[in-house]
């Protein structure tokens, strides 16, 4: 069949679907577009191979995301769920200089373990929409900082972020420098916010 017919007949069939058979559809391509992000990074991510990946059309996969750009939005905030989800344990530490500590792990040990994923929520473009949840993110912090009493919580977040995410940046991109492992960098980053954000 010449590729237009078949892409028409792709199209055809999704139109005929059920609800849940949309629903399911549109999961498995955020599944599929995952892998490619996870394997090859975002640059990889087009709809011509999401499409032949699921076996259907550009054109019916429209009828689910009317973009990459949506698509990679949709994969931006379920990272961020991951990493709130990565935080609610430690966020429940009584002791905040020792919540502020698992918590900069944490939010490490996601960006090392979900490389892709990390470049995709805080490395790349983001368009007017976003998709992004900096704020949760922050509050955490901010939220521990005033638990130390620092004199001022929101900026002390926002510098630590910038800490932890340069430390990930470094690591991702290979310029890291050599002879300072990663834990190290944390631990001494993290203590040095604990004298300097706390008010006591």
């Amino acid at each position: 069949m010449p590729r237009m017919g078949l892409d028409e007949e792709r199209t055809r069939r999704l139109r005929l679907h059920t609800k849940q058979q949309r629903d399911a559809l549109r999961e498995r391509i955020l599944e599929v577009s995952r892998g490619i992000v996870r394997n090859e990074g975002i640059a990889s991510l087009s709809m011509r191979k999401l499409a032949d990946a699921i076996d259907y059309s550009p054109a019916a996969l429209y009828l689910h995301f009317r973009s990459r750009g949506e698509i990679a939005r949709a994969l931006r905030e379920e990272g961020h769920a991951q990493l709130r989800a990565a935080f609610v344990p430690h966020a429940r530490i009584a002791d905040a200089a020792a919540r502020l500590k698992a918590l900069g792990r944490a939010y490490v040990a996601f960006g090392l373990g979900e490389p892709e994923m990390y470049r995709l929520m805080f490395m790349e473009t983001v368009d007017a929409t976003g998709g992004r949840d900096d704020a949760s993110l922050l509050s955490v912090f901010a939220d521990t900082f005033a638990a130390l009493h620092a004199a001022d919580p929101a900026a002390c977040a926002q510098a630590l972020w910038a800490n932890l995410h340069g430390i990930v940046a470094l690591e991702l991109s290979g310029a890291a420098p050599p002879g300072a492992p990663v834990a190290a960098l944390v631990e001494l980053s993290l203590d040095a916010w604990l004298a300097a954000g706390s008010g006591d």
